[in-house]
């Protein structure tokens, strides 16, 4: 009892405890997963301008993505297609809101009436667009949820394209040109000068002659620094281990494939005999010429009598083992004209009606009036056959060698003359054939193969996975170079592979590598082995680049020639000396050149190249007057004016300010957005999820 009064006597303390305790076992839960806001972070893929990107909604329609874009596309692919179109969508839409910028439904049923105009699904009898089979449909969709949203996907897609365009339209009005700018391009294109000059080109001075320092890169990129940005990036390098079959491996089936040998040579069905085979290479019952064999052994198979085996054989990745079923004589060239009648259900047939009853009636028609004057053939095709590639030729096939066409239609040429005539039916209609030529008779075989893909063995691909085991272990403290040497493997480097990057050369999309590469707690110097596409890789990385500045030793490739340049410059301006263009041409050992009616529009010099420069200075200088040295694209210049030519001038400007709105507004486009997602706050995680 005395316990119990104790007990109600502090319950106020009690109950204090208790919550304090539930509320740290809370707290512990929140620190232990991030906290709250860790967990709202962790399904935002990326922020623009405030706007949160959900991960879930991003990652449907990553999904979406990758299935339009089929089997060749790589989902990093699909990431970078949804992430264009969502900062797009974003930017565009705060420029609506601000701007007041909408789309009425009215417009929306405009667009999508313009829009389905021609589909047939949409159209009435007379073949107009109806409203009513527009409705019907929408209704009849309602009940597939998946169509229905693909439906309202659509419709909205054309509503912020309308959007979109309003707002383009709005900033294409504001980047016209004036007459007075409609003038000035006028008289760049036809005001007109002519020059002596004298070039002392950059190829004068070798490249050697000159030393660049990297620090004077270094100067030339900090005062140039927003043209060297530099993304996040990492270099390294790789030995790939190949999972392939081993020389054993190999033996081996050659050993198997032999013991075939005497089953094959008295097999008399060799079809069924190949089939229980399993072979890789199905029987193909048609002959063949020489050059058609395998060119490793196609002199001796082309040779072995009817009847006899020939094996086993290597051919490509394949063991193979073959039998001469037949041999014969064959054109290697045929020639014919054909007209293709078809009938309604065939993939030929387009918008024909007729039964094959009735296409049988044409085809043996058309026939006999061709029998009887075949110069109608060129008509006929025209008129009546269903093969668009070659019915205006007069259904002529050119020459094709024995086994290009369908069966029915091949044997009929083969087995016919040259001037003969028939009609024979494949799978795409009635054939009216007239064999044009035949030409190269010689022998042809009929081979049958069984043939087995060379493949690993499970002691072979265990023996590659050790292998690659001890490389990776030995690598962990000694120099990968080094140790790669020592067993003779190729190291393939890998450099300034980007965060969202998934293609690594050599070895195809590999996104884990990439991932690895990038992880914080990646150290440079760290080796680990992946699982590639037909083996394995073994990784290092071997440096990391920060989001910044280039480095000198990056830039330099795209640096060192302008530098070059500046100083070949300053060289060749301190050999100038003369004051004629004859004395410094004599001087340099150079000639005085000429060139006429030069505009400011397309400032080329004959002989001399594209120099701006040189062309704007010409304009600016006195007619007779000898010019300071000018640097050019393609050397030193010295320049005199022979004479200038202005242009008589226009009573109106229009034309060419309409020329000029017209080009300034074709930029506009790919500008504006270029623009706005530059101006844009972007905070991208995508390399996080992907």
């Amino acid at each position: 009892m005395a316990v119990l009064n104790k007990i109600r006597q502090r319950s106020v303390f009690l109950i204090v405890i208790i919550a304090l305790a539930l509320f740290s076992f809370v707290l512990a839960d929140l620190i232990r997963n991030g906290g709250a806001i860790s967990q709202k972070a962790a399904n935002v893929i990326a922020t623009i301008n405030g706007n949160d990107i959900d991960r879930t909604d991003f990652a449907k329609k990553v999904e979406a993505a990758s299935r339009n874009f089929g089997p060749n596309g790589s989902s990093i692919q699909a990431v970078n297609y949804v992430w264009n179109q969502e900062v797009r969508q974003i930017v565009f839409d705060e420029q609506f809101k601000e701007l007041g910028v909408k789309v009425g439904a009215d417009e929306v049923s405009q667009l999508l009436e313009d829009a389905l105009a021609n589909n047939p699904t949409f159209q009435n009898e007379a073949g107009v667009f109806d409203k009513a089979k527009m409705q019907e449909y929408v209704a009849t969709v309602k009940e597939n949820p998946v169509a229905y949203q693909q439906w309202i996907d659509y419709k909205n897609s054309l509503g912020k394209g309308a959007l979109e365009t309003k707002y383009l339209n709005m900033v294409k009005a504001g980047v016209g040109a004036t007459l007075k700018e409609g003038e000035l391009a006028y008289k760049m294109e036809n005001d007109k000068v002519d020059i002596k000059y004298v070039q002392l080109p950059y190829s004068g001075i070798e490249d050697t002659e000159v030393i660049v320092s990297d620090a004077e890169i270094k100067t030339y990129i900090d005062k140039h620094s927003e043209l060297y940005k530099a993304e996040a990036s990492r270099d390294m390098r790789y030995v790939f281990f190949k999972e392939e079959p081993s020389q054993e491996d190999e033996n081996a089936l050659n050993t198997e494939m032999a013991k075939i040998i005497s089953g094959f040579k008295t097999a008399e069905k060799v079809e069924e005999y190949v089939a229980e085979q399993n072979s890789a290479v199905k029987y193909a019952d048609r002959f063949v010429f020489k050059k058609d064999l395998p060119a490793t052994v196609a002199d001796t198979l082309y040779n072995v009598p009817v009847g006899e085996v020939y094996g086993p054989y290597k051919d490509g990745q394949f063991i193979k083992v073959s039998k001469v079923v037949a041999n014969t004589q064959l054109p290697d060239s045929l020639k014919a004209s054909h007209i293709l009648v078809s009938w309604k259900g065939l993939s030929t047939a387009g918008d024909v009606e007729r039964t094959k009853d009735q296409a049988k009636v044409l085809a043996d028609s058309l026939l006999s009036v061709i029998k009887v004057d075949k110069s109608k053939f060129l008509t006929l095709a025209k008129d009546f056959s269903a093969d668009t590639s070659n019915k205006d030729k007069g259904g002529d096939l050119g020459y094709f060698p024995p086994g290009r066409m369908v069966p029915p239609f091949n044997d009929y040429i083969i087995e016919n003359n040259v001037g003969d005539m028939g009609v024979v039916e494949t799978a795409f209609g009635y054939h009216i054939i007239s064999v044009e030529d035949k030409k190269n008779l010689q022998k042809a075989v009929k081979i049958a193969t069984v043939a087995q893909e060379i493949e690993a063995s499970e002691e072979t691909i265990n023996a590659i996975f050790t292998e690659t085991t001890k490389f990776q272990i030995a690598t962990k403290n000694s120099d990968f170079e080094e140790k790669a040497k020592e067993s003779e493997y190729t190291v393939r480097p890998v450099n300034k592979i980007s965060e969202l990057a998934d293609n690594i050369p050599g070895l195809g999309s590999q996104r884990s590598i990439v991932q690895w590469a990038f992880k914080e707690e990646t150290k440079t110097g760290d080796v680990k082995r992946f699982e590639v596409k037909d083996g394995y890789a073994v990784v290092q990385l071997t440096a990391k680049a920060e989001k910044g500045v280039q480095k000198v030793v990056d830039a330099s490739p795209a640096i060192k020639p302008i530098l070059i340049k500046e100083k070949k410059a300053e060289m060749l301006k301190s050999k100038i000396s003369g004051s004629t263009l004859d004395d410094i041409a004599k001087n340099q050992s150079q000639t005085v050149k000429t060139a006429s009616a030069l505009n400011m529009k397309t400032p080329t010099i004959s002989g001399a190249g594209n120099e701006p420069k040189l062309v704007g200075a010409a304009f600016a200088l006195e007619t007779g007057k000898i010019s300071e040295p000018i640097v050019g694209n393609n050397g030193v210049y010295v320049i005199e004016v022979v004479k200038k030519t202005p242009a008589d001038g226009l009573d109106t400007y229009m034309s060419y300010a309409a020329q000029e709105s017209k080009s300034k507004a074709s930029t506009v486009n790919s500008g504006v957005f270029n623009a706005l997602k530059e101006a844009a706050e972007i905070e991208d995680k995508r390399a996080s999820f992907y």
